[in-house]
């Protein structure tokens, strides 16, 4: 059944294919970060009780919707690591993990700089907080067991076991303000109910979810190519690339 997949497991395939999509990923990602980040923080129009601090929501929803969709993508690639014994996989993992750390941390600095002014006070361990906090642990706890193990594979087992383990927090994270009573607002988007915010300020919302999106999207594979270089670094096929790059 996956048998067409087959070839694209090959480092060398993978590397020029994924080569291919970076071009027209950076293309869409810079055109719709300047959209949606021009209308969002110039354009929209001031909120009627936070003012024009409610602006950082075009750069702290999107982070942390991606933070948590980044691991869910991660744990994917290490249960077909773990399972099928994919090593694309396993490098894929690698390449996902640092980007969603930074987009975990992201989401946290501009949480507490919109929550100072709307709570009185940068940090409260609120359910939503201090669950997007552990979400940052456990993506550098993924990097830090890989790095800790001298045998590769025992490193990419231990990194995918806690990748997998970790998915748990996913929906702790999500659902937390709806299961508890928290200081952190409801949920702006929704998929079953109208959206809580209004079309004018919704609309560049989206834009920059898409954008975050792509620009992961990006860095993942320019980070998942640089990984399967190192990898490979002794086959000849990355040495004609370092030949032909004067490297």
């Amino acid at each position: 059944m996956w048998k067409w997949l087959h070839p694209y497991a090959k480092p060398e395939r993978a590397y020029n294919l994924s080569g291919k999509f970076i071009p027209w990923l950076m293309l869409a990602t810079m055109l719709t970060l300047i959209i949606g980040l021009v209308w969002g923080l110039a354009f929209a129009p001031a909120d009627y009780q936070q003012g024009n601090s409610f602006r950082i929501i075009y750069i702290h929803v999107p982070t942390a919707i991606w933070s948590m969709g980044i691991y869910v993508a991660m744990a994917v690639c290490a249960l077909v690591s773990i399972v099928w014994q994919q090593r694309l996989a396993s490098v894929m993992m690698r390449a996902m993990a640092p980007i969603g750390a930074v987009y975990t941390f992201i989401a946290l600095v501009t949480g507490s700089i919109w929550g100072k002014p709307m709570w009185g006070t940068w940090w409260v361990w609120d359910a939503r907080l201090t669950s997007e906090l552990i979400l940052l642990f456990l993506y550098l706890g993924v990097i830090a067991l890989y790095q800790s193990f001298d045998d590769r594979k025992s490193g990419v087992d231990a990194a995918g076991i806690l990748a997998l383990v970790g998915v748990v927090n996913i929906p702790i994270i999500h659902y937390s303000v709806n299961w508890w009573n928290t200081l952190h607002q409801g949920q702006t988007i929704s998929q079953f109910a109208k959206p809580s915010i209004a079309l004018d300020m919704l609309w560049p919302l989206l834009i920059n979810i898409i954008a975050f999106a792509l620009l992961f999207s990006v860095l993942a594979l320019v980070r998942f190519r640089n990984e399967l270089l190192f990898m490979e670094r002794h086959r000849k096929w990355v040495k004609s690339i370092a030949s032909s790059t004067g490297a």
